[in-house]
């Protein structure tokens, strides 16, 4: 396709004598952050339901591939004509309902069947753990869904959603038990541990914890907004309202949007 010939080309001249030096400076390690911000990035465009930013996102994610193989180009590794046809080869491998004999008769069927498929291709790195090449580097919340899910595949698993409530209870316990004692590290261990248990009860509920906070985090926002409007139309700073007069505003945006939020005290709304 010329259009992506184009891009190829583009990166080319960027990273060769004469072209951009920061460009040409670049390694893998050093914009490695790049592809986890434009990942955020187009996750962002997706929730705005905003095409054009869809559309630019989906190209500075797709101009990090083609960098990054530009990259391993010239040290004489791989390129991009490497990459596109291994990810051909592997979805063609991974679909053999689509392109093969095989028969399924379901989405669920599929998953299956690919996860089998996966680890009969064995890795290019050698895996002790079925938690092996889970990157640790991954948001806590999605690494911890997908260590959840890999354990579960082999029954180490709740049964249910409901079976991880008690386990939510005591795991507060817990943290209540550290807050009385004041050990700062015993603390942190404790939240740590009611938050896994809560990312359990998401995942079992088939809800993605990640979204799920996302969504809370923009009602909050949403809410607090209002809370910084009306001091400014009072002619106060957002500190000066007593914290009375927050809970207040708060309630009243809350019931402006129709949507219950509980809150865990005063200071604390989610």
């Amino acid at each position: 396709m010329k259009e992506f010939d184009r891009l190829v080309a583009i990166l080319e001249k960027l990273r060769s004598p004469g072209g951009c030096p920061w460009d040409a400076e670049q390694d893998h390690k050093s914009i490695s952050r790049c592809i986890i911000e434009e990942a955020y990035e187009l996750v962002d465009a997706i929730q705005s339901e905003n095409d054009e930013h869809l559309k630019e996102e989906l190209g500075d994610v797709l101009m990090q591939v083609v960098f990054h193989s530009a990259i391993a180009e010239d040290r004489k590794k791989f390129n991009i004509k490497d990459v596109l046809n291994d990810l051909c080869d592997k979805l063609i491998y991974r679909h053999p309902h689509v392109f093969g004999d095989a028969r399924v008769s379901d989405s669920e069927e599929v998953i299956k069947n690919w996860m089998r498929l996966k680890e009969k291709e064995g890795s290019k790195r050698a895996r002790t753990s079925i938690l092996d090449g889970i990157p640790e580097t991954l948001p806590s919340l999605l690494y911890t869904r997908k260590i959840q899910s890999a354990a579960g595949k082999v029954g180490f698993d709740w049964q249910e959603a409901s079976d991880c409530i008690d386990k939510i209870k005591e795991e507060a316990g817990e943290v209540c038990q550290a807050l009385q004692a004041g050990n700062r590290n015993q603390i942190e261990d404790e939240i740590g541990d009611l938050l896994f248990s809560i990312v359990n009860l998401a995942r079992l509920s088939h809800v993605d914890p990640e979204a799920a906070l996302r969504k809370t985090n923009h009602k909050f926002r949403e809410r607090f907004h209002e809370i910084e409007k009306e001091a400014r139309k009072r002619g106060l700073r957002t500190e000066e309202l007593s914290l009375d007069e927050m809970d207040r505003i708060w309630e009243q945006a809350k019931n402006k949007t129709n949507v219950r939020i509980v809150g865990t005290g005063n200071h604390s709304k989610s």
